[in-house]
């Protein structure tokens, strides 16, 4: 975007000289967004940036109002994950942005490039514990890859183009920036800096020499992906490595969207609730070749199944940021890469001597099939509602290329384990276990997917707790006719604390019981379509009606599964869960 200019004619000498128009800090930090290619931003507004939202008024940016600001920052954080480049929201100062740091987290464990905008009490007032007044670099200093507050209007379009330069370089992640209330209303005539440039680091030669000689020696190595900064691409790259090579191929917790899992190369989610079967492989392999993720708690279930600091197996371990190689596991090999440029090195290797392995590829893949059948805990209880069942009907019903979201919960475990996604970008979920994530995140989705010519299914899997953390949001997605199909998982707990507590406590329940409302009626409240099923033969049709009325109305649609809270896992039910632990103490 070019800088606004105005001629200024010298009357002594007659020289014209091009100078910048003079703008509003609010006009500044619009047109800044402008030059780095925003076109959604995300926000609740405030008094704090009145500036800015006057300029948008004019901007070809959408501002999506949002009804809580968290429910804002987990949809710039999913806009993030959707496009690549980074998500953009607004709060105002003091609660706003302490409502908003939810996603901020979220953005930093989960390696999502996002700018949060926070407004702030006016550059008089600071220090004074003024009203709503808060430090915002103390505050994220933690949290961000950078925290800044902006005093003077002239520097606005460095502070921004150093902000989406740090969001999206290296290890991506989220940004902070302040800004004082009176800085957006003074005036300055500067130029507009230049579009970011994101940086990646690529391996060296002698790096994929290395990668290539173990692979070579390996008899049982396991690709384990996971981690941002994939495109389209390097998926394609990583897939054609993985099939010359016969290897089979996992994704980290939550990252399950980075291989198609319909392809026979395909081996399961290295996370929660993990295979045993596919546990025992990465345990006994002689080559993890970990392509983007951190190997954090999670993934490793718990720094069990890969022991920090040197593990048994011999590591591969590549990432985008040099500062998290050797943190918590000293690999054989570490290559600071971004994942589109170690993809592309990894599909031009000449392929290894792999002949024998296509065999075990193909066992695992067998491995993981089993483990997709129905659980027994539906052979253990009377259950009348089978939610294997349901994912089997929505995955039948929908496209391929859905997008599922999910917040945190016991309830998410039917997706992770069950559903099978389709490729990149399909899967929008928080690796930071925070709950309410998969509302906003779906109805960002629905939104984006819009904005960009390019209408998607999306479908929502909540747990009743989780839903209700950010549900609110279902009125911007009726707001935006974003038709997201939501489906609440209740079971009038708080299932995943409520499980830990019977292995602990048995029997004695305490703090995790819900009373829930109506969600069909609150659904309609809100002006979306709603349905409650409490029977296997009952979904199908409501699925259909649902679908329907996405399609007609152009509008949402909510489902809800009422259940008992025996069904608190796939693995077991509750009171299985409850004998095992009173067993376990001689009771």
């Amino acid at each position: 975007m070019r800088p606004r200019i105005f001629c200024y004619v010298s009357v002594l000498s007659s020289t014209v000289i091009n100078m910048p128009e003079s703008r509003t800090g609010g006009r500044i930090l619009v047109d800044a967004l402008r030059t780095h290619g925003v076109d959604l931003v995300f926000g609740v507004p405030g008094e704090s940036y009145l500036a800015v939202l006057d300029a948008l008024h004019d901007s070809p940016i959408r501002f999506i109002i949002n009804r809580h600001e968290g429910g804002a920052a987990f949809m710039a954080d999913s806009y993030g994950k959707l496009t690549g480049r980074p998500g953009v929201c607004f709060v105002t100062r003091g609660p706003g942005a302490t409502n908003a740091a939810i996603g901020v987290h979220t953005a930093q464990q989960d390696s999502t490039p996002m700018i949060l905008f926070i407004g702030q009490v006016g550059n008089d007032f600071v220090e004074r514990e003024a009203f709503q007044e808060i430090d915002y670099r103390r505050m994220f200093g933690s949290m961000v890859k950078w925290a800044a507050q902006i005093d003077r209007a002239d520097r606005i379009p460095e502070y921004v183009a150093h902000a989406f330069q740090r969001a999206t370089s290296g290890r991506p992640g989220p940004v902070v920036l302040a800004l004082p209330e009176d800085m957006l209303a003074d005036s300055a005539a500067v130029a507009d800096a230049r579009p970011y440039q994101p940086v990646q680091a690529a391996p060296s030669a002698a790096q994929m020499t290395r990668l290539r000689e173990m692979l070579a020696a390996a008899r049982h190595p396991l690709l384990l992906l996971g981690g941002s900064g994939w495109d389209a691409q390097a998926c394609e790259d990583l897939r054609r490595f993985a099939e010359a090579n016969a290897l089979p191929v996992a994704c980290a917790f939550r990252f399950q969207d980075l291989f198609d899992n319909r392809h026979p190369h395909y081996v399961g989610d290295v996370g929660i609730g993990i295979n045993p079967q596919l546990a025992r492989r990465v345990r006994e392999s002689d080559l993890i070749l970990a392509l983007g993720p951190r190997l954090g708690e999670m993934t490793t279930g718990g720094y069990t199944l890969l022991e920090p600091p040197c593990p048994r197996q011999k590591l591969i371990h590549v990432l985008t940021g040099a500062e998290e190689l050797g943190r918590v596991y000293q690999a054989d090999l570490m290559i600071n890469s971004g994942m589109p440029q170690l993809a592309a090195a990894l599909a031009a290797l000449p392929p290894v001597d792999a002949g024998a392995r296509r065999a075990s590829v193909a066992q695992a893949r067998a491995e993981y099939e089993a483990w997709q059948q129905e659980p027994p805990v539906f052979r253990q209880t009377d259950a009348p509602l089978n939610l294997w069942q349901v994912v089997q009907t929505l995955q039948s019903a929908l496209p391929a290329d859905t997008i599922l979201t999910n917040g945190a919960g016991n309830f998410a475990t039917w997706a992770h384990r069950f559903w099978r996604y389709g490729g990149l970008r399909t899967q929008l979920a928080p690796t930071s276990g925070a709950m309410g994530y998969g509302v906003p995140a779906a109805v960002a989705a629905a939104i984006v997917s819009a904005h960009q010519g390019r209408p998607r299914m999306v479908l929502n899997f909540a747990g009743d707790g989780d839903f209700l953390m950010t549900g609110q949001e279902l009125a911007t997605a009726v707001q935006y006719g974003a038709p997201a199909l939501f489906i609440v998982f209740n079971n009038g707990a708080y299932g995943t604390i409520r499980m830990h507590q019977e292995r602990e406590f048995p029997g004695r329940v305490s703090g995790t019981g819900l009373r829930n409302p109506d969600f069909a009626a609150l659904a309609k409240s809100y002006g979306a379509h709603g349905e409650s099923v409490a029977a296997t033969a009952d979904f199908g049709p409501a699925l259909r009606r649902a679908l329907d009325y996405m399609q007609d109305q152009g509008l949402p649609a909510l489902i809800e599964l009422r259940y008992d809270t025996e069904l608190i896992t796939p693995g077991a039910s509750l009171s299985a869960i409850r004998e095992a632990a009173l067993a376990a103490r001689g009771n």
